[in-house]
């Protein structure tokens, strides 16, 4: 006799990993969230664009650059590595040399950039955030390519994100976090 197949009471890093490649998502709390259709190509642009010039900037630090798909393991405090719950495809990710093994991010990356689409939007001003922040990642921005505008979000000394708001993406701007670095938004919301 055949058992029926049961979700389980939530799903974990393991359960992730064995599944086939054609199942795209990420779990935020061991519940699943598909990833598909595919992102638009606006938002690969926008993506790729910051991917590039961060890829470039880190090159010879202690950081490296990652673009979706890219696995960020979040562990909880003595949680066994493959029990994560919450494993995501931020859109980039840059993170310390000494986190990253074969499949990806394990820990939080020091910086995560969201391109809001509308399908992921509230996912990424609500759960994402939520999430970032309870795993301590020290810069989370929210790149929106419609108001061609970013958000960016610091980790306070309490742990809490703090924001000085949307910021219009024009010109060449600095990141203050990382001194020398500048993004070029005229080249990200280029047509």
């Amino acid at each position: 006799m055949v058992k029926p197949l049961v979700k389980p009471e939530f799903y974990t890093y393991a359960d992730y990993y064995a599944w086939p490649d054609s199942i795209r998502g990420e779990l935020i709390g061991g519940e699943f969230y598909n990833m598909t259709p595919a992102p638009s190509s606006t938002h690969q642009n926008v993506a790729g664009i910051l991917y590039g010039q961060l890829l470039f900037f880190f090159r010879d630090t202690r950081y490296r650059a990652y673009m979706a798909p890219f696995d960020v393991r979040l562990q909880e405090p003595g949680q066994e590595e493959g029990a994560e719950r919450d494993v995501v495809q931020p859109d980039v990710a840059v993170c310390e040399r000494s986190k990253l093994d074969e499949r990806g991010c394990r820990g939080a990356p020091e910086w995560i950039i969201e391109v809001l689409s509308p399908s992921t939007r509230k996912k990424d001003l609500t759960l994402k955030r939520e999430l970032y922040e309870r795993h301590r990642v020290p810069l989370y921005w929210l790149v929106s390519p419609s108001e061609r505008n970013f958000t960016a979000l610091c980790l306070g000394p309490d742990g809490q994100y703090v924001s000085s708001g949307a910021v219009s993406a024009k010109g060449r701007l600095p990141v203050l976090e990382h001194p020398g670095l500048q993004i070029d938004w005229d080249w990200v919301f280029s047509d």
